[in-house]
């Protein structure tokens, strides 16, 4: 994974530039002050950096820059979980407007300067004589030790979490004591007077289907009398020579085919009217069935009246509708049970203990992990800085002890260097000599860059302060990260700065062949070129 391209748009002095970076190492020369500072800026800006407005280029309505890399695996999920596009490369853009608002975007959609941050964190890596970026900040530092040795620590942070999380319920328990115990009397109150009602979940929809039915069961029982009479007729229904509707019903159907021989059609309408006399039927049966099973049942309606007076007694109380007292009888009852659980201090106790042991086995896990690498790595980060040239110097990762144990286990990393025999090893980040920080800061990136996520690393004047063999070590172990010093990059861009009746800008473009020979010659000898550092040049860009 890496940078593919830069865009600038009215940044600080640059118009316009869009800069194609192919694989391998591409370095930027130019004179003192020409911009090529400028670039890393951008960079930064377009990963997250604070925007400011003197980021602008005078008179220009805002700055634009943008930054295109190929999408690293690990990054797929931030930009699922942000909703962002996921594709093969990863697009970076960032706007300042001369008020100092920033506007960003990822592949295209609007972002916050804090995802652009935890993005460039997977993308990019600076390294130079002030900007430590990723080997000054703890997490980093203790994330390299722990790549280095292999290890993961998702199974540390589950453990701290768990067991955080159970000091936390053993302390709310302690501080809430009196008025747990206050809306326990008073949950369990409610719950006994709704427990002697003990209502179902559908009952009082039951309850009032029934009522209604049995409130008027005479008005039923005579509706149904008077269709069965009209219906199937008896003495009581009958004036004259009325019979009921299945006896006129048969009658008119046996009239109808005594004719069918002569009119046709008279078949068809007693099929119709022998359909009609077959439901005609089945309702009488249903009829006879109903009357048969009801009854006024006063006994019924009494108890039906009384347990709904309970149940609109207790509605009334507690302020809910009647359908919701079995709903809200459970939901008591669950926060009873969860009150006890979170009054019960021992129970509580005994968790967090469990939790705090899982915790130290793991911790003391790691422990042991990162005592067994750290000399590793310190070996390894030393040797490389006898190659570039300090010998006698030495390189320590310190394992510090917590007072108090951490997320991240029991002990800070801290990494120190010594940069010749007989000096006592500090922090890198307080080295003060430019020169040892760079190459310190190579040593440690030549360890370590394959354990780091970023795919792009970027340094800046990291050869300042070396020459001689010393800088043709750095290049050799630049080599080995895929870089080289000037004389043996990939691809050798230059910067430039130009003056006009529109201001000073600057610019970039490749170079190569007779042009990259008196660039080289250059930096060897300054402005004034000799045929000595003009063969020096060519002879390092030979090598």
């Amino acid at each position: 994974m890496a940078l593919r391209h830069i865009s600038l748009r009215d940044f600080v002095i640059v118009r316009q530039l869009d800069l194609d970076l192919s694989q391998g190492f591409s370095v930027l020369t130019g004179e003192t002050g020409a911009g090529k500072s400028i670039l890393i800026d951008a960079l930064q800006l377009a990963l997250g950096e604070r925007a400011d407005a003197s980021v602008v280029r005078e008179g220009a309505a805002r700055c634009e820059v943008s930054a295109e890399f190929d999408c690293p695996p690990q990054a797929h999920a931030v930009l699922e979980e942000a909703g962002f596009e996921v594709a093969d490369t990863l697009l970076l853009r960032r706007s300042v407007d001369p008020q100092g608002k920033s506007r960003a975007w990822v592949n295209g959609s609007p972002a916050t300067a804090t995802q652009l941050r935890a993005l460039g964190e997977m993308l990019l890596d600076i390294h130079g004589q002030h900007a430590w970026q990723s080997l000054t900040r703890p997490d980093a530092v203790r994330g390299l030790l722990d790549a280095y040795a292999g290890i993961s620590t998702d199974a540390l942070k589950t453990a701290w979490q768990t067991w955080r999380q159970a000091q936390q319920a053993v302390q709310q328990a302690k501080s809430a004591q009196d008025s747990l115990s206050r809306e326990q009397e008073r949950l369990a109150w409610q719950i006994g007077e709704l427990d002697k009602l003990a209502p179902a979940l559908d009952e009082w929809e039951e309850l009032n289907t029934q009522h209604t039915r049995l409130s008027h069961a005479q008005a039923l029982i005579d509706a149904g009398q008077s269709a069965l009479a009209a219906l199937d007729g008896d003495e009581s229904a009958r004036m004259g020579s009325f019979s009921g509707a299945l006896v006129l019903l048969s009658q008119a159907i046996s009239n109808l085919q005594d004719q069918a021989h002569v009119e046709p059609e008279f078949q068809s309408i007693a099929e119709v009217l022998q359909s009609s006399l077959a439901q005609a039927e089945d309702a009488v049966h249903s009829l006879q069935s109903y009357l048969r099973k009801t009854d006024l049942d006063p006994d019924r309606l009494n108890a039906l009246d009384q347990r709904m007076s309970q149940w609109m007694s207790l509605a009334r109380r507690y302020k809910r509708p009647p359908e919701e007292l079995a709903g809200l009888l459970a939901g008591w009852k669950q926060e009873l049970n969860a009150l006890e659980a979170a009054s019960d201090l021992e129970g509580l106790e005994a968790q967090a203990k469990a939790a705090s042991q899982a915790y130290q086995t793991e911790a003391q896990k790691l422990s042991q992990q990162r005592k067994k690498a750290a000399p590793k790595l310190s070996k390894a980060v030393t040797l490389a800085m006898q190659n570039l040239g300090m010998q006698g110097g030495r390189f320590e990762v310190a394992l510090i002890a917590l007072d108090d144990a951490a997320q991240h286990g029991l002990e800070d990393i801290q990494f120190l260097v010594a940069g010749h025999a007989g000096s006592t090893p500090r922090p890198v980040g307080k080295v003060a000599s430019g020169g040892e920080l760079s190459r310190i800061a190579l040593a440690i990136a030549v360890t370590t860059s394959e354990l780091g996520e970023a795919g792009t690393l970027i340094f800046d004047e990291v050869d300042s302060g070396v020459g001689g063999a010393v800088a043709e070590t750095v290049g050799r172990l630049m080599k080995q990260l895929g870089v080289q010093v000037a004389s043996c990059a990939d691809h050798h861009l230059l910067v430039s700065k130009s003056s006009s009746k529109e201001g000073v800008s600057s610019s970039v473009s490749p170079i190569a062949g007779e042009q990259r020979v008196t660039e080289i010659a250059r930096m060897l000898g300054g402005e004034k070129l000799s045929a000595t550092t003009l063969a020096h040049a060519r002879e390092m860009l030979t090598k």
